[in-house]
């Protein structure tokens, strides 16, 4: 896993762990995005659930507006549902929460293809006024189709998302969704969502306010790069972001190939496998019309092993 670490911010406040005997000059509850966290090895530490209450009897509750769910043991014998479930049975407590981010591990703390998941759609329901939600990790995670009126952001984290998780996605109505961040993944780490998956998505009918769309690190870039150059999500979109994954030259050529990206704020490539002549054409082809083109992080595919040596960022 390369490139995943703890978050710094959630809904643009900043990052604090809570921790039992914290200083009594604490931010105000709507002042962070508070990390509920647990280290299984350290016994003091003791269960998540604890962790949790203790921050609901420390920070006024109805204050928080963004909670981040830590490790909350060893993730990969106990699944997201246990943290999610004790959350929305504070629901009632958690009246001003508007951002949740669950599996905010590191690499040192459980790899992203160990972070075992359940249903998080229970938190759409529980929480309407809800605005962030994101997830690390794949494994047994879940996203049936549901209706949320106010959700503007849904991330999805993986090394390997379920292509269910992507049809749940599709299928479900966001009317004020403006951004969408999909890490696809690798097929041996569960990534077996394919093109035809995405159509409903790249055809513009669904989530009318989407500006920003991400399809991440994938080991299908270049499939994804081709079924982007002619969809028409395309043209309303600000940001456009295909990073991550096994992009090569192919991919690139069908981009430039295709619809004009000139209207673009931002095209984000970074995690390559463009030539340098590849790179240079399209950066010409769309930073004089204001287009900003990240192009770093240029790859080349181990052994000398051509296309099939190509790799994403993120798989285990």
């Amino acid at each position: 896993m390369s490139g995943v670490d703890h978050l710094q911010e959630l809904l643009g406040l900043p990052a604090v762990d809570f921790r039992p005997g914290l200083p009594a000059s604490l931010p105000a509850a709507g002042a962070a995005a508070w990390r509920i966290c647990v280290d299984p090895f350290e016994d003091e530490d003791g269960p998540w659930e604890e962790r949790f209450d203790a921050f609901l009897r420390t920070v006024d509750p109805t204050g928080v507006r963004a909670l981040i769910i830590g490790q909350w043991g060893e993730t990969y014998e106990k699944d997201s549902s246990y943290p999610v479930n004790l959350v929305i049975a504070a629901a009632d407590r958690l009246t001003s929460l508007e951002a949740v981010f669950i599996g905010d591990l590191s690499q040192e703390e459980a790899e992203i293809s160990w972070i075992e998941h359940s249903d998080v759609t229970g938190l759409l329901s529980a929480f309407p006024r809800l605005l962030e939600l994101g997830v690390r990790g794949g494994p047994g995670l879940r996203f049936p189709p549901v209706r949320h009126e106010r959700l503007r952001s849904l991330v999805f984290e993986s090394g390997g998302l379920p292509a269910q998780v992507v049809r749940g996605v599709t299928e479900s109505e966001l009317p004020s969704l403006d951004h969408l961040d999909l890490w696809l993944g690798v097929s041996e780490y569960g990534g077996d969502t394919e093109t035809a998956d995405l159509a409903p998505l790249l055809s513009g009918t669904l989530f009318p306010g989407l500006r920003h769309l991400g399809l991440r690190n994938s080991e299908i870039q270049n499939e994804i790069a081709a079924a982007v150059a002619s969809a028409p999500v395309v043209a309303r979109l600000d940001t456009l972001d295909l990073s991550n994954g096994t992009l090569g030259d192919e991919g690139a050529a069908a981009l430039l190939e295709g619809q004009p990206l000139t209207h673009l704020e931002h095209l984000d490539l970074h995690h390559h496998f463009l030539s340098e002549e590849m790179g240079q054409r399209v950066a010409d082809a769309l930073e004089p019309h204001g287009v900003g083109v990240d192009l770093s992080d240029r790859l080349e595919p181990w052994d000398n092993r051509g296309a099939e040596g190509r790799y994403t960022a993120v798989a285990e």
